[in-house]
């Protein structure tokens, strides 16, 4: 895929009126490290508990009145499905959401709860995608991916425009746990000038192995378990890794001790309850395998865990 096919900085601006009143405005908080303030991005308090709201917003709001009678169907492990069901909820689009069956019961009863169809499938041995597409084709309904579409993308990057709205200081670099890569691409769009290091849990750091190859390679076959379901991407997109190849990003991976420290310092220092793949960012700078420095962002990412599940977690 050619450059030409890329979302471009346009798009996440425009993105970012087309869902104004859609989204919360996240805070920004500021966490003393040694001798740096890293900033925090706490989209885990946005709606839905996860950035997803803002890339689901602006897909569904750029679809024809005849596609929105029509429905949509998206796949996730949680929360992109949440952030579609509640963007349907409150368009009035019929929503279906394909999901692994062992997603976490917090996330399906959220995106139950508001009013979309839920279709369970085995992670292990059956294709989200192509049972999403056979969905959609048979209800005429529209494909909503989870990262691999540039309105998706676009919508994701208004929380880069955001935190440089915010922050006191001029963005240097910032920190993004990464799945299959949207809001890792969106953010890398919405700030030019910002250098942008993508997270993912140990075994499962194929955007980091693409961007060191110069080429996408999947996740390998044997990938260990890992706490970080929202980040369990087997392979990211050409537009994701077009989109932060173009900009020179660079990958790290934490471990699952790393992750569940995070999760813990976030919990006992800063009031936040954060799921393991919405740590994975925080747990790269406390484990020191991203350095702070002057105008360091770390993207909190999503907040979406059981409470009982997440005492036992940070205990």
């Amino acid at each position: 895929m050619g450059n030409d096919n890329l979302p471009t900085r346009a798009q996440v601006l425009d993105a970012a009126e087309r869902i104004r009143g859609l989204v919360i405005e996240t805070p920004l908080r500021r966490l003393r490290l040694g001798d740096h303030d890293v900033w925090l991005k706490c989209e885990s308090l946005q709606t839905g508990g996860s950035f997803k709201l803002r890339g689901a917003s602006n897909r569904l709001a750029l679809l024809s009145e005849a596609e929105r009678r029509a429905g949509v169907v998206a796949f996730s492990s949680g929360n992109h499905a949440q952030g579609v069901a509640i963007a349907a909820r409150r368009l009035n689009i019929p929503a279906t959401i394909v999901m692994p069956a062992d997603a976490p019961a917090p996330k399906v009863a959220g995106t139950r709860a508001q009013g979309a169809e839920i279709v369970f499938y085995d992670r292990a041995s059956e294709d989200r995608v192509a049972i999403s597409r056979a969905l959609a084709a048979e209800r005429g309904a529209v494909v909503v991916p989870s990262f691999d579409d540039p309105h998706i993308i676009s919508g994701q990057g208004t929380a880069g425009l955001e935190l440089v709205a915010q922050c006191p200081e001029s963005v240097r670099r910032i920190v993004i746990c990464c799945g299959g890569g949207g809001l890792a691409a969106g953010v890398a769009l919405a700030v030019p000038g910002a250098e942008i290091v993508v997270v993912e849990p140990e075994g499962w750091d194929d955007m980091r192995r693409s961007l060191e190859l110069g080429r996408i390679v999947p996740v390998v076959a044997d990938a260990p378990p890992t706490a970080c379901d929202a980040l369990q991407t087997p392979v990211v997109s050409p537009l994701t890794f077009g989109v932060l190849q173009a900009r020179g990003a660079t990958g790290v991976s934490v471990s699952e001790d790393d992750v569940r420290a995070a999760g813990r310092f976030a919990w006992k220092e800063l009031d936040l309850m954060v799921e393991p793949g919405g740590s994975a960012a925080l747990a790269a700078v406390l484990a020191g395998k991203v350095a702070p420095g002057p105008g360091t962002v770390v993207m909190v990412t999503g907040g979406n865990m059981d409470p009982a599940t997440h005492a036992a977690w940070v205990a």
